[in-house]
């Protein structure tokens, strides 16, 4: 069923939706879906624990887990933006998607795609302000700066995506309506359409390399900046453990941008590979740095390492208390 939109000189063909078939030919699809449904359920339970400990515990608002908590909100909406959807295609076998349904996931998924890349700059730029200038770190970095950075990242990311995402209303689809994909994506709807996509592909290509390549090279540059700083430290002790503090965040880079930086070269290059392994490839990219990053947190930071023993051991020793009495 086709939607006309528009006068008869200049009619829109919107679809009632689109079909997902990417993934279909691959075998054992719904084991690998389930996998990655117990994947979500982890990143569920981590993030909201992770989140509850930084809200609930005064001591913990600070610049540092404020940016800690976004990225934690962040991976939640984004991992959400995904599973429920290809339990619905894979595991109940429903692969259709609603026109405005389809945009909605599509919309969802690219914003907090964009704040996932840009909240790690904002973990990068609190860690370098606070080894390369520790004497002003607090004056700098505070609470509510870092407030205003991570709303105005918030808004810069809803607005782009939101122009590119709207960009298709003026597109019409009079062809074939199955998407390669396991998700409403950007690129496979555009092929889809009998419109000129010019316009559309270019600002897609721009978007991507403004917040994978502007945010890796400023990640990079960052690093260069502490590990400076870090190597004109005299007492080693001191050199370690500014080392240590950035340990997390780097494992959090590398697992976000390398994956991602692969797919995208060898998809800009042309480089012929099977279409499952970059659809899984995708996937796991997307789904797997949410499920990670409050783990690490929570084992690699030592503030938030304490506040969990100190919450546990409170409630080991209070309720035995009360039972006694």
């Amino acid at each position: 069923m086709l939607n006309n939109i528009g006068s008869s000189n200049s009619t829109i063909i919107q679809p009632a939706g689109f079909y997902i078939i990417g993934l279909r030919s691959m075998p054992y699809t719904n084991v690998y879906v389930m996998f990655l449904t117990v994947l979500y359920v982890i990143t569920v339970i981590c993030n909201v624990f992770l989140i509850s400990i930084i809200v609930y515990d005064q001591r913990l608002h600070v610049p540092k887990f404020m940016a800690v908590a976004n990225l934690a909100v962040v991976d939640l909406i984004l991992s959400t933006s995904l599973v429920p959807g290809m339990i619905k295609t894979y595991i109940a076998l429903d692969n259709f998607v609603p026109f405005n349904l389809c945009l909605l996931q599509m919309y969802t998924y690219y914003t907090f795609t964009c704040l996932e890349s840009l909240s790690l700059c904002i973990l990068s730029y609190d860690r370098f302000i606070a080894i390369c200038l520790p004497l002003r770190h607090e004056s700098i970095n505070t609470n509510s700066r870092m407030a205003y950075i991570i709303s105005a990242v918030w808004f810069f990311c809803v607005v782009i995506v939101l122009y590119a995402v709207l960009s298709i209303l003026t597109l019409s689809f009079c062809g074939s309506h199955e998407m390669n994909s396991y998700f409403c994506d950007y690129t496979p709807v555009l092929v889809l359409a009998c419109s000129d996509i010019t316009p559309q592909l270019n600002f897609a290509t721009t978007a991507t390399i403004l917040f994978l390549g502007v945010a890796s090279i400023f990640i990079f540059f960052t690093y260069i900046g502490i590990l400076s700083a870090v190597f004109r430290m005299k007492n080693s002790q001191s050199r370690f453990k500014a080392l240590a503090t950035c340990t997390e965040h780097l494992i959090l880079v590398c697992l976000y941008f390398v994956p991602i930086a692969i797919i995208f070269n060898l998809t800009f290059f042309g480089i012929i590979w099977n279409p499952n392994v970059g659809l899984v490839c995708l996937s796991l990219s997307s789904l797997f740095p949410p499920c990670v990053n409050p783990v690490i947190y929570s084992l690699k930071t030592k503030e938030i390492r304490s506040r969990i023993y100190s919450s546990l051991t409170r409630r080991l020793f209070v309720n035995p208390l009360k039972n006694v009495h």
